[in-house]
């Protein structure tokens, strides 16, 4: 007569998953995601830009100053006045002596505000200056 068993058998084998090249494989995926991620600055506001025939696009910008139609002048996301904008532009420049600057303008905007603060990034010692516009379709 064969005997009943209630517990395990010498013969029965545990199975199990071996979870570390799941894990592995994760933070591998994680440590390419984080180095191929551009992170691109953002004015912190939309602005309609006017066309131009001879605009370029360009990849990278270091700092981005926008100005709305009300003429509120934008730096990093916060909303400055103007008589700030030289300040700000003397500290990015001893940061990044290299840096550009793009001032991007609504298109409704008043003119004479885009003006003084292109003043005023030039006053800062700031050559590398670029007005956005779109590229015309």
């Amino acid at each position: 007569m064969s005997k009943l068993s209630l517990g395990r058998n010498k013969n029965d084998e545990q199975i199990e998953i071996n979870m570390s090249p799941m894990v592995d494989m994760t933070f591998l995926l994680l440590i390419f995601f984080l180095v191929t991620t551009t992170f691109v600055k953002e004015s912190g506001v939309t602005v309609n830009r006017p066309i131009a025939s001879t605009a370029k696009s360009q990849k990278e910008t270091n700092i981005i100053v926008a100005v709305t139609k009300d003429g509120v002048v934008w730096i990093d996301g916060q909303a400055i006045d103007i008589r700030s904008v030289r300040s700000r532009m003397e500290r990015f420049k001893h940061e990044n002596p290299d840096g550009n600057v793009v001032i991007t303008a609504d298109k409704d905007s008043l003119f004479g505000v885009s003006i003084e603060v292109l003043d005023q990034v030039r006053l800062a010692g700031i050559k590398n200056v670029v007005v956005a516009a779109k590229k015309e379709e």
